[in-house]
């Protein structure tokens, strides 16, 4: 892959770029597209063929799975931001020394899950994977620990996650950057699966790709397999977000809204003298103490 191509995936597929600095606003407005990109995306209608999108499908852990073997744990930044932007994460708390339990729904190689332990010694983590090679990774990492936490394979749209984790025991459960990789259509599969072990009264915690991100403009000509949704070089899919499909999306698998808005950020790198507006959305969704 040529040096122009990786920098274009990267952008396509990571969570933030070397910044030197960054402007951040919230809300619940969508980014507003200049003439030219609305232009752009307007001639961007020609989806990829019925059987491409099939093959894609069928081969996404294989394009997961070849995406870690090229890049191992290297690609994404630790994320160190979790705790900041998620106060839930010691707010949950009825008193300061409680052992929460979380999952990390989409671990990956363990970016977010690491520094939570690091972060705070008093969460037991269970974590799993759609790749089978990005747990190996997690496994094999220094600060591993099964005292700590518990990570495992599962693909969430058709693995009971209930043969790895009690019922109704996990205090929080994270989707950052995980819906997103997953067909639309099977989003609420793992919506699902997720709601089994959640305590009631406790939440996910979502971040993800939103609606006219600077990732979304980057994608060319035959990205396209649907509404808000392409595929990159690699093989590996992405989505984008907007505030009512994932209000829906949720409400529709009996969670309650807590929060759900845009986080828009003007990424400015000065090195190479670039702007770049980055668009996410994040949320938080409640298992009600009943379902209804």
């Amino acid at each position: 892959m040529s040096q122009e191509n990786t920098s274009a995936n990267c952008l396509n597929i990571i969570t933030t770029s070397i910044e030197d600095d960054a402007f951040q606003k919230k809300g619940h407005s969508a980014r507003i597209l200049s003439p030219e990109e609305v232009e752009r995306l307007a001639k961007d209608q020609v989806l990829v063929s019925e059987f491409k999108q099939l093959k894609l499908e069928k081969e996404a852990q294989k394009n997961w799975d070849l995406f870690y073997k090229r890049n191992s744990t290297n690609f994404f930044k630790d994320r160190h931001w979790t705790t900041r932007e998620f106060q839930e994460l010691k707010a949950c708390r009825e008193f300061a020394d409680q052992k929460l339990t979380i999952l990390e729904a989409g671990c990956g190689v363990g970016n977010c899950l690491f520094p939570l332990l690091e972060e705070d010694l008093n969460i037991f983590a269970y974590a799993c994977d759609f790749s089978p090679r990005a747990v190996e990774y997690v496994k094999k990492n220094a600060l591993y620990s099964t005292e700590r936490c518990k990570v495992f394979q599962c693909d969430l749209t058709k693995d009971d996650i209930l043969e790895n984790i009690p019922a109704d025991s996990v205090d929080v459960v994270t989707l950052i950057f995980v819906l997103s990789a997953i067909h639309p259509d099977k989003m609420h599969l793992v919506l699902k699966n997720i709601y089994k072990v959640l305590k009631p009264g406790k939440c996910v915690l979502f971040r993800d790709y939103g609606l006219y991100d600077h990732a979304m403009l980057r994608f060319k000509p035959g990205s396209k397999l649907g509404e808000n949704f392409y595929v990159r070089q690699d093989g590996t899919r992405s989505y984008f977000f907007t505030e009512e499909f994932l209000s829906q999306l949720f409400k529709a698998e009996g969670y309650e809204q807590v929060a759900n808005e845009y986080v828009q950020r003007e990424t400015v790198n000065r090195k190479e003298d670039l702007c770049v507006p980055r668009v996410f959305l994040q949320g938080k969704f409640q298992k009600p103490f009943s379902k209804s």
